[in-house]
């Protein structure tokens, strides 16, 4: 590395401290794969970390355009030099990619790819993620690669501490799980204990004024009242934990933020195009928000899941001082006649209850063979 210009060791040091700074996940690997593609000078970068079924759990792209990376397709699978680094504790160097025995092609929209380096990302003896990098920006000689020993060496120097910054950020993101894990345990158990006394001492309250109605009446509206004054105590103790178990995200990024990222993820994982928009919509009451995204989750899961579609559009717009969601798939759809059959298959029922506990409404529109609709307003505060 003594060759290499001070602003080479410069930008080993940025991108060190770039990845450094990061404790989620996905930011460190998007910091990795940019790091990468800018200190070794190439035109495209991915980083792709495995998962246990043979396919990436996580694969992040640098240099390639969101219109692209949709055009690609879903998440590639390990095989050809993509296993060979995940499988392989050396790195490979190689003028042409696509003239290596291990190349099995790519997908039409895939940019077009010659030179290659790419290295494991190892935690000790574990290969937990695969660096790649494509297309060396200069001169190449006839038949060469354009990546250097000293490129490789750089590479490798990266790929050491991106495996740092990668298993902190593991262990920061399991350390946050395990807290709200906790948390939601020690809320489960004070509303159980809270709640279980309130319907004990409804129920008793009750038999009580049922044993009264005949000989007793007055006494029997008594007990009547009590029970009514218990019932509210308990749906008050009842709102109050559901508020504190309102999904982490919402409370950091807001609806529209955690929505989109939700949908991306989706997108990826499914064979069917899930597209997000959103206009103009500011910020609700958290009870609002929590219900549009619980309501967003159950639509996406029963389009994704059960309609067979191959599209699936999500709209988030403002109305009023309000919003309006909509799930729109072009699957099966059903019949509105059988809906109270099919409401409690795909979960209607419920979604009309987040609604209307909000002071919202929910419509669904939709027919065999033409898709379906669902759409729930808001009022806003």
């Amino acid at each position: 590395m003594s060759h290499r210009p001070s602003s080479g060791l410069a930008a080993v040091s940025t991108a060190l401290l770039a990845m450094s700074r990061h404790l989620e996940v996905r930011d460190v690997l998007k910091t990795i794969v940019a790091s990468a593609r800018e200190l070794i000078d190439a035109e495209y970068a991915a980083l792709g970390v495995p998962d246990d079924h043979g396919g990436f759990a996580q694969f992040v792209v640098d240099g390639v355009s969101d219109e692209q990376w949709k055009a690609i397709g879903p998440l590639p699978r390990q095989h050809g030099i993509l296993a060979a680094m995940l499988h392989e504790e050396k790195a490979e160097r190689l003028a042409d990619v696509r003239k290596d025995s291990r190349f099995g092609g790519w997908p039409t929209a895939h940019p077009d790819m010659s030179d290659f380096l790419g290295l494991p990302v190892r935690d000790g003896d574990e290969t937990i993620a695969a660096l790649f990098l494509a297309n060396k920006r200069c001169p190449k000689p006839d038949g060469g690669c354009g990546f250097t020993e000293e490129d490789e060496e750089l590479l490798s120097i990266l790929a050491q501490h991106a495996a740092i910054a990668l298993t902190n950020a593991r262990l920061y993101e399991r350390s946050r799980e395990l807290t709200i894990a906790e948390e939601r345990s020690r809320l489960a158990h004070e509303l159980h204990d809270a709640v279980s006394q309130k319907l004990f001492s409804l129920r008793l309250t009750a038999q009580a004024a049922a044993a009264l109605v005949d000989r007793d009446p007055d006494r029997a509206k008594d007990e009547l009242q009590q029970v009514a004054s218990l019932a509210a105590e308990a749906a008050d103790e009842l709102r109050a934990a559901v508020v504190e178990l309102r999904p982490a995200a919402l409370d950091e990024d807001g609806l529209v933020h955690t929505l989109r990222n939700q949908i991306q993820v989706l997108d990826r994982a499914h064979s069917a195009r899930v597209t997000f928009t959103c206009h103009g919509v500011r910020a609700l009451p958290a009870a609002q928000e929590e219900a549009l995204l619980r309501v967003a989750q159950e639509a996406l899961h029963n389009a994704l899941r059960h309609s067979g579609a191959d599209r699936v559009d999500v709209t988030l717009g403002r109305r009023g001082q309000g919003a309006v969601l909509g799930v729109t798939d072009n699957g099966t759809g059903f019949e509105p006649g059988s809906v109270r059959r099919a409401g409690r298959h795909l979960g209607l029922v419920s979604m009309r209850d987040r609604a209307s506990g909000v002071g919202g409404g929910l419509t669904v529109d939709s027919a065999p063979g033409m898709g379906t609709t669902i759409e729930m307003e808001v009022p806003g505060g």
